[in-house]
């Protein structure tokens, strides 16, 4: 059966095993079948820069370009943990870079997925942050620092996260209906996908005389978070992690 399959929030990191090793199955086992694969952002915890060719990294990546080898079209929307994943790693790998909002044909049905946190206008906040870290002479200078500095930088400002985080109320951490509404009649479609609020849900709704959707994608902290999609529809599934 032709399907498509979408995952977003994995936050891979050598600390956590069992994620990686849900992932590589699944990368191996199910991917390989697919007709494309998209990763709607923050696969990695942090990424620091396509020079980074830690043993970890190295192999998520030879995982990713084992499965383009293999014919399987891969599609990559950067997320707020992994925004500086750029040409060389695609080059490395074999996938396709795409737009942080970006419109596809999904069997028909036209459809417009991106990472998720452009929609979270109420965390003002972040929404300064990311207007901050998405400046290109910034990214560059950034870039152009030691690796080890690199790392304890982001490692500070992952932590400062995690802090401000635990401070915000989850209505602030969510998406603003408005801006959603807004994204859909921008694109010209009434589908949406996206990950970034690890609140996995397929909200339908109707406004004047359109019925909308909106798919979110679960995180991979306690399972692994799948969107099968196919001509017949999408399907929102989870899958075990398997303790040694």
């Amino acid at each position: 059966m032709p399907h498509t399959l979408f995952i977003a929030d994995l936050h891979l990191s050598p600390t956590r095993q069992d994620i990686t090793d849900c992932f590589l199955r699944f990368m191996a086992e199910e991917a390989v079948h697919a007709d494309a694969l998209y990763v709607l952002g923050d696969l990695f915890e942090a990424w620091i820069g396509d020079d980074d060719h830690s043993p970890f990294h190295q192999q998520i990546k030879t995982a990713f370009a084992t499965l383009t080898q293999q014919g399987v079209p891969v599609y990559f929307i950067n997320g707020n943990r992994d925004f500086l994943i750029g040409k060389r790693f695609a080059r490395e790998t074999g996938i396709t870079l795409l737009d942080e909002h970006t419109c596809i044909d999904l069997y028909g049905t036209p459809t417009l997925i991106l990472h998720g946190d452009t929609l979270c206008l109420a965390d003002a906040d972040y929404q300064a942050f990311r207007r901050k870290v998405h400046q290109r002479w910034l990214q560059h200078v950034f870039l152009c620092l030691p690796l080890a500095l690199r790392r304890r930088i982001a490692a500070k400002m992952r932590a400062g996260s995690a802090s401000a985080n635990q401070q915000k109320s989850s209505t602030i951490m969510d998406v603003t209906p408005q801006e959603v509404q807004r994204q859909l009649d921008n694109a010209g479609v009434v589908n949406m996908i996206h990950g970034h609020t690890h609140r996995p849900h397929v909200h339908q709704w109707c406004d004047q005389g359109h019925d909308y959707q909106r798919i979110v994608l679960g995180d991979w902290y306690q399972h692994g978070s799948v969107l099968v999609c196919g001509p017949q529809g999408c399907d929102l599934q989870t899958r075990d992690f398997i303790h040694h």
